[in-house]
């Protein structure tokens, strides 16, 4: 939802960096929730300098505690999540992770454990008992169906990267000299 960023001024308020369409909002959504357990309550919120925004947390008292804070990336709780602004067909990412993982012969390939966006497209990491994590994309071609009521993932594996199609008629590249 947000990461701090430095200290702003003596009083221990934050700069903060969010991840929310507007900044000022991101009081709205409850208090916000560190890795470690620790929770954030937001006193005040201001517009800050180069996308960012000024916030005051309660307990956050000196300049010393805010520097502490600085890099803490910051989450909410998904019941914060505003559901009833979704359409049908939509969903947020948080509610793929823990889903079953199926092919259509009903092969598992564990559970979705995280979503990542390295900038070429998302991707699904699937983990399971005994097994490495591997990724494959989220696209329509990898992920056929997503059933929410029996919080399984239908997959391609072939489109998905997992197994080898056999196309032994595949076009062969030449490799970089030419040969």
């Amino acid at each position: 939802m947000a990461t701090i960023g430095a200290a702003q001024g003596l009083r221990g308020d934050v700069r903060v960096r969010c991840f929310t369409t507007n900044p000022l909002t991101v009081g709205d959504y409850g208090n916000l929730h560190a890795e470690d357990g620790r929770v954030f309550e937001i006193l005040e919120t201001r517009p800050g300098k180069n996308n960012m925004i000024v916030i005051r947390f309660r307990g956050v008292n000196d300049r010393t505690a805010a520097e502490a804070l600085r890099g803490l990336n910051l989450y909410i709780e998904r019941d914060n999540l505003p559901d009833d602004e979704l359409d049908d067909d939509e969903y947020f990412y948080a509610d793929l992770e823990g889903l079953d993982v199926f092919d259509d012969a009903g092969n598992s390939y564990g559970a979705i454990s995280a979503i990542f966006d390295f900038g070429a497209g998302d991707l699904l990491e699937l983990k399971g008992p005994g097994r490495r994590p591997v990724l494959i994309p989220f696209n329509e071609s990898a992920v056929l169906e997503i059933d929410f009521t029996d919080r399984r993932v239908l997959i391609d594996p072939v489109a998905a990267g997992l197994i080898d199609d056999g196309d032994d008629d595949a076009p062969d590249f030449p490799d970089p000299d030419g040969r």
